[in-house]
């Protein structure tokens, strides 16, 4: 999955327009587990880009690696707006990045509910040099690759539209 061609098209764009700018980034993936961060070490050039990623599958892993507050996931949910927010911004804080994204969300089949779907994706980007944004997506039950496939695809987009814009 992650070796298609409009995500290898994606993860180069990102390479290329973060290099020229002398940007780097760091990913906090929930629901893609790490499939951001593969695509983006999948290119030749990805090591003066890409500075880590963090897989922080379980709120346990979002609170013990990034620092995300327990309360905060208990209060909206792992996948939310402001856990997608905090992760991006506690990715960025935790690393040398200048770019960070977030992905947070149920790629189902099973796991959604009637407020949170399965499909139902946040993301958040973080950078240093501007307010961090939020993304949401409610792709439906297409099937869990084809939602993480999409998810990545749309994290990817995220950081291309922040480096070009920082």
């Amino acid at each position: 999955m992650a070796s298609s061609e409009a995500i290898e098209a994606l993860a180069y764009e990102v390479i290329e327009v973060c290099q020229v700018r002398g940007l780097k980034v760091a990913t906090a993936e929930s629901c893609t587990g790490g499939l951001v961060a593969g695509a983006l070490t999948g290119i030749s050039g990805s090591s003066a880009v890409v500075d880590r990623g963090f897989v922080t599958y379980s709120n346990e892993a979002k609170a013990e690696m990034l620092g995300v507050e327990p309360a905060l996931i208990e209060t909206h949910g792992a996948v939310s707006e402001p856990v997608a927010r905090a992760m991006a911004e506690a990715a960025l804080a935790h690393s040398r990045a200048d770019i960070a994204v977030a992905i947070t969300g149920i790629a189902g089949p099973g796991g959604g509910s009637e407020l949170k779907p399965v499909g139902l994706v946040h993301f958040a980007c973080a950078s240093k040099a501007s307010p961090t944004r939020h993304l949401v997506r409610r792709y439906g039950e297409l099937g869990r690759e084809t939602v993480r496939e999409a998810a990545v695809k749309d994290a990817l987009l995220l950081i291309s539209e922040q480096a070009k814009s920082d």
